[in-house]
């Protein structure tokens, strides 16, 4: 098996659980994305810093099977490759 093939197959696994971490958690992750929606979150996207900041925040929520597979270091690692994606439609809706 390919390593693209590999980080498909963990971004598909870990898309759901993120997302209904973020979901559940918007109003808690909105502060850290600059306190709203709008240009200064979308902008909070680029800092890496804030991502890291928002997935070392999620990843204790993650599901614990999920975390047993998943440590945090590759868990921050796919956040910040992927996001736009993961983060992305957080920092659109208020």
């Amino acid at each position: 098996m390919s390593d693209a093939s590999m980080e498909s197959g963990l971004a598909d696994k870990l898309m759901g659980p993120v997302t209904a971490v973020i979901d559940r958690k918007r109003d808690e992750l909105m502060p850290m994305l600059a306190g709203g929606a709008g240009k200064a979150a979308q902008h909070a996207l680029h800092d890496d810093e804030c991502v890291r900041k928002v997935a070392s925040f999620c990843y204790p929520l993650l599901p614990g099977l999920l975390r047993l597979a998943v440590k945090e270091p590759v868990f921050v690692s796919f956040v910040m490759d992927n996001r736009e994606k993961v983060l992305g439609h957080l920092a659109s809706s208020a």
